[in-house]
Formats: C-alpha cells, structure tokens, sequence
C-alpha cells in the first residue's frame, strides 16, 4: 500500500493506494513537523489513519510548505515508521506536489495560487528552477493572501468605491486599529488577509474588483513566468484562487503571450495518478 498526504496547516488530504489498485480517501487534522512533536504526529496517525486503512503501509509520500530539510524528513520517517513498520517516507515541499500533480512524468511549468502563490519550472523529474515567491510581504502575487492585502489597502485608503466600501463594513465591521491588530500583532496575518476571498469573489463582477483581480494575475505572470520557457511550454495551476478565478487567470495568461494549461483545484488526485503510473 501506498499512503499520499497533502498536508496544510488546518488539515491534511491523505490518499491510501491499496494493493489491488484502488483508492481510499481520507481526512485528518494538520501535521505540521516543524511545530510540532513526534508524539503529537503519532496521535494523529494511531488514531485517524490506522482504524481506516492498518498499519501495513509500504511507501508514504508527504507533501506541505516547508517540507524540506534533513530534520524534518528524520521527524516524519521516526513517526510513520513506529506507526507503521517498515514504512519508508518521503517528505517533499507543496511545490514538488504541484509539479508531480500537473505535470506528472513531463517537463512543465508549474504554479500554486492559493493562500500563498509559488511556481517552477519542473523536468519531469525534479524541480529544475525555482523563482522565489517572498512571502506575502516580498511576493507571492495573485496569491488569496495578496488579494486580501490589495482589498484591505484600497480600504484602508478609502480607494474602494462606495457599494463595495459599505457591503464591506457591514460584513466586518473592522476599523483601521482593528486591522493593523490583525495584520502586524498577531499570528498568521498571511490567513487573515486570505479570508477576504469570499468577499472578493462575491465582488468579482464589479469594474473595481475585477481590476484588481486581473492585475493581480498579470503581475504574478510578469513576476514570476516570465522567467521559464513559456513559449514552449503551458503554464499549469493548483490552488483554490486560480480554480475559482479560471476565467479571469486565463485572459490574463492569453493576453500575456503564454498558454493556459491544467487547473486543479487541489493536487491530491493529481498525485495520485503520478504515484500510481511512477516507474
């Protein structure tokens, strides 16, 4: 058998592959290594996954945001192999997701537009090159944290125009004070402005909106495609910003001089197409 997570920090999509080909979905909390300890992880493991699929597991591949680095891959590999012994584990970034998921075995360019926004140019194998997201602060353009972050500043600025400025304060009722709180005293600013998606997706129709929707796209293309061969190759996407906003990604990307590839909503199923038809 094989096991298949796709790990955020609210919850991990986990694919188990069983022997005779079929596939078995499940759900848990979040596993984040770098925060938490072996015991916790091994919780969730014994309690969530063992009742659902055993603990004859062969290969497990975890995939999420930072999953690089010796320390992290020693934690996971301590962790699934006392649940599951004999286990082997490989921890791999949500990047490389994205490229396996979209690309499969093929050379492609791959993109994540999500909470965060990242992309590369993928070999068929490996992570060839890699164009640095920054962060929502440096980067991360088109991303939902970004969206937010331009939303929020035309707010705060009193840039938004009236229907759209009073449908936002009643939805939220935050004042000036109440979003610098948010944005730079407490944790995971980067979620809080994220959680503006809804409102803007509710506003996408609107002339104001729909500029900085499309704007938003055009600079993550001419900040970060620009630099892999798109005019060899179309441009793939995962991630819930670019599935909900398809239409508008793919005007962008038409008008860029590039090719509108794959959109996945998320990459698991992806991933599992890749693991199952690996060599």
């Amino acid at each position: 058998m094989q096991l298949i997570a796709d790990s955020g920090s609210t919850k991990v999509s986990w694919r188990a592959i069983l022997d005779d080909g079929s596939v078995r979905a499940i759900e848990t909390v979040g596993i984040n290594p770098v925060f938490m300890e072996d015991a916790e992880i091994e919780s969730i493991l014994t309690e969530k996954l063992v009742p659902e699929i055993g603990t004859k597991v062969d290969a497990i591949f975890f995939y999420g945001a930072g999953m690089v680095g010796g320390e992290i891959s020693a934690k996971l590999e301590r962790c699934f192999g006392k649940v599951f012994p004999g286990s082997t584990c490989e921890a791999a970034s949500d990047v490389l997701a994205a490229a396996r998921a979209l690309c499969g075995h093929k050379p492609g360019i791959a993109c994540i537009l999500g909470t965060g926004s990242n992309s590369c140019f993928y070999d068929g194998e490996g992570i060839a090159e890699n164009v640095r997201a920054g962060g929502f602060i440096l980067g991360d353009e088109a991303s939902g944290a970004y969206l937010g972050k331009r939303l929020i500043s035309d707010f705060i600025k009193g840039l938004l125009p009236v229907p759209v400025e009073n449908a936002f304060k009643k939805r939220y009722g935050l004042d000036y004070m109440a979003i610098v709180q948010k944005v730079y005293r407490e944790p995971m600013p980067s979620r809080f402005l994220a959680s503006f998606s809804p409102f803007i997706a509710e506003f996408r129709n609107h002339p104001h909106i729909a500029n900085l929707l499309k704007s938003s796209f055009e600079e993550f293309l001419r900040r970060n495609i620009i630099h892999y061969d798109y005019k060899k190759y179309p441009v793939n996407f995962v991630g819930s910003i670019a599935y909900y906003y398809k239409d508008i990604l793919e005007k962008a990307v038409n008008a860029s001089g590039m090719r509108m590839g794959t959109v996945l909503q998320g990459p698991i199923d992806g991933l599992v197409d890749y693991h199952k038809n690996k060599k």
